[in-house]
């Protein structure tokens, strides 16, 4: 089998160097970072120096970094704790319709206890309409909450405006940043994010961490009580291996940012223009330039994207149709149907997404694989 991995939007691997960093927290350095005695000493050592490492990364104080277990777990908190914070000043939530299910299901939940949604449309293109987001927002809106990139498509929000926007109007700004870090430079400096969502695993780190950067000021309800960790918002002892590994992934993810989202951009950018000159009926999904530089998102006409994805399994390629969050669901993609995509391209939507482990022989073997398998499923 060829193991061609084109997932990386669901998951990378984790980096060697990351590996051997956590090593240690697993057996030598094994205490408990709220012991007052030399093992909780060393390790809680080891959890701060992991905390500056993504507030360097990221660029943003030690102070705002509080670990978690993950994306989901940070805009749970971040979505959750704000809208508990702030209902006494109003009940008023604007989010998009091709969030991440952990954003889209949470302000579903919300609604329920009483909570005001409003859901912004995209483009055909999965582009947001600040005019709509700037016509949306009222004396009641507590939250503003928009990925900075999308999972499926790959598509960029325009969070610098966005932000503005919130900043305007005294709106507190959730970004969900789980797609775009480690692919893309964030200055938090430069941003004006007042809440943003990490995730480990998206860009080789272990699963199981992630964080929530809190600008300084704001003040959250938080979601698990217990013994008061990363300063009473985010209760549990520490996973002190995830953390160190979060923390050398960020030191690696620094250093790769200088050559790494250019070669991914040209080599997906390979991909596609090999396909579509191979094969007639197949369309992008998502802006041509605005988005990830590893991600393509391609229906192919009179193709059930499923039955496609099975043979490309059998034959050792990994791809899927979407988010992997929401693949135990028949349901089609909301991001697709959001952008006005007919059902037949939605069914025939696949995402390709590149990693650092991907190279220019695994897109030509892909070249050579997919344009007569495609070809075989439309006359069967």
């Amino acid at each position: 089998m060829p193991g061609i991995y084109l997932d990386n939007n669901a998951t990378t691997a984790v980096d060697p160097q990351v590996v051997q960093v956590m090593i240690p927290y697993f057996s030598t350095e094994y205490g408990n970072p709220s012991s007052r005695h030399w093992a909780g000493d060393n390790v809680r050592h080891a959890v701060e120096i992991a905390r500056s490492q993504l507030a360097e990364f990221l660029h943003c104080r030690p102070a705002e970094v509080f670990f978690t277990s993950g994306g989901s777990e940070s805009l749970n908190t971040a979505i959750k704790g704000m809208a508990a914070m702030r209902r006494n000043r109003g009940r008023h939530i604007v989010t998009t319709r091709v969030e991440h299910a952990a954003v889209f299901n949470t302000c579903r939940y919300l609604e329920r206890k009483g909570f005001r949604v409003t859901y912004l449309g995209v483009d055909a293109d999965g582009l947001l309409d600040l005019d709509a987001l700037a016509a949306s927002l009222t004396d009641e809106t507590i939250l503003i909450t928009a990925m900075f990139a999308n999972n499926e498509t790959g598509v960029l929000f325009p969070v610098n405006q966005i932000g503005a926007l919130a900043a305007e109007r005294g709106i507190p700004f959730l970004c969900d940043g789980v797609q775009a870090i480690g692919k893309l430079p964030i200055d938090l400096s430069n941003l004006p994010i007042d809440l943003l969502a990490v995730s480990g695993h998206k860009f080789y780190g272990p699963k199981g961490i992630g964080a929530l950067i809190v600008r300084g000021g704001l003040r959250l309800r938080p979601l698990i009580h217990g013994g008061g960790q990363e300063r009473e918002l985010r209760s549990g002892t520490e996973n002190v291996p995830g953390i160190v590994g979060l923390g050398e992934a960020c030191r690696l993810a620094a250093a790769a940012l200088a050559t790494e989202p250019a070669r991914l951009r040209s080599l997906r950018n390979h991909l596609e223009a090999g396909l579509m000159e191979s094969l007639a009926g197949v369309t992008r999904n998502g802006h041509p330039e605005l988005r990830l530089p590893n991600t393509s998102n391609l229906s192919f006409d009179g193709v059930f994207a499923a039955r496609l994805l099975e043979e490309l399994n059998r034959l050792g390629v990994a791809a899927s149709a979407g988010s992997a969050c929401s693949s135990h669901s028949k349901a089609s993609s909301r991001v697709l149907a959001a952008m006005g995509r007919s059902a037949a391209a939605v069914q025939g939507a696949v995402r390709f997404s590149l990693g650092r482990n991907t190279s220019k022989a695994d897109a030509d073997s892909l070249l050579e694989i997919l344009p007569p398998l495609v070809k075989k499923l439309r006359r069967i």
